[in-house]
């Protein structure tokens, strides 16, 4: 007898499922929920049914009786900045076999736009929130502090986290750069940064450098803002701007990798000795730009490693308010001089 094939024009069911692999609705609603003893062969014909017809569950039915999805919210500034697609990798691989499901939000690093992105993932129930930043509206700050669900925030650990916050100090990261270009020698140093000032974590960084510069009787010569993305061709823009202005500039200090390494090949463009007449540094450690004739000094923010301990919390348990704290390595690179 030739099963039923379900008209595509409706949504799929246990029954057809049912249909499909010949064994009662309940045995299947056991095998996708994975409940229950179900013998290996019933269970394969099971799945070999469901994989065939395209058939997916409706979790949010699933969910009525707990109140919660098996989704993890991941909510980040942007994903043309190359940092956040690795912190998406570690929680994609930690979160691998657990049953939970990271959905990401972007904000574009505008606060308002933060809170709608939480608001609308916390009205699914999802079984946990990871937030990049520990800056946001008092709105958002409540709506997650009222979730009861663990929330994460990442990349930063310089305030007070709502439950849980993984990442870096990034004032130490800031004083520690400048540290380390003051030892070399530089005196005349400049910094460029985009999406300033909604980049809160470029902001403490620079906080941390200007203090560190200020123990050392200097202050930056000269400052370069802008509000939208990184990209190599802004930082050369950027590049240009400071050295017209301030010609005698010999460090420039770049809020990330992207504009250094565009600021790096305008120096190369215009002849200058790199890291001689002028040192360059950025931050992030992104591995794409290894391949540029000369490695830009950098920090590595441990963005995998933030990811995979974001996840971690939010499939196991952990107490209320840690702080895991990581620290970033200084890689001097070819643009500092020795």
């Amino acid at each position: 007898m030739t099963k039923p094939t379900p008209d595509p024009r409706h949504a799929l069911t246990l029954r057809d499922v049912s249909e499909a692999s010949g064994v009662s609705e309940m045995t299947v609603s056991r095998v996708l929920r994975n409940r229950g003893d179900v013998s290996g062969p019933t269970r394969e014909k099971v799945l070999e049914a469901a994989r065939a017809l395209g058939y997916v569950p409706n979790k949010i039915a699933g969910a009525l009786a707990s109140q919660r999805v098996n989704l993890v919210g991941v909510v980040i500034p942007s994903l043309s900045n190359m940092v956040f697609p690795e912190v998406m990798t570690g929680i994609s691989e930690t979160l691998e076999g657990t049953g939970l499901q990271p959905v990401v939000g972007v904000t574009n690093y505008l606060p308002d736009r933060e809170e709608k992105v939480i608001y609308e993932m916390l009205s699914w129930r999802p079984s946990g929130m990871i937030v990049a930043g520990l800056e946001h509206t008092a709105a958002s700050r409540a709506m997650l502090a009222r979730a009861g669900i663990p929330i994460v925030e990442i990349m930063d650990i310089d305030g007070d986290p709502i439950d849980h916050a993984v990442g870096i100090s990034h004032r130490r990261a800031g004083r520690q750069m400048a540290e380390a270009i003051i030892a070399a020698g530089y005196r005349r140093i400049a910094f460029l940064g985009t999406q300033m000032p909604n980049d809160f974590r470029a902001k403490k960084r620079l906080e941390g450098f200007e203090e560190a510069l200020g123990k050392a009787g200097l202050t930056l010569v000269d400052r370069e803002y802008y509000s939208g993305g990184s990209a190599l061709l802004k930082g050369r823009e950027m590049t240009a701007a400071v050295l017209n202005r301030t010609p005698d500039v010999d460090f420039l200090y770049y809020s990330n990798d992207m504009i250094g390494a565009g600021g790096l090949l305008y120096c190369f463009d215009k002849g200058l000795d790199v890291p001689g007449r002028i040192g360059l540094a950025g931050f992030n450690g992104v591995e794409l730009l290894d391949g540029l004739p000369r490695k830009l000094a950098t920090m590595d923010a441990c963005r995998l490693e933030i990811g995979r301990k974001a996840a971690e919390i939010i499939a196991g348990t952990a107490t209320p308010g840690e702080k895991i704290e990581l620290f970033p390595t200084l890689q001097p690179g070819d643009t500092i001089r020795r």
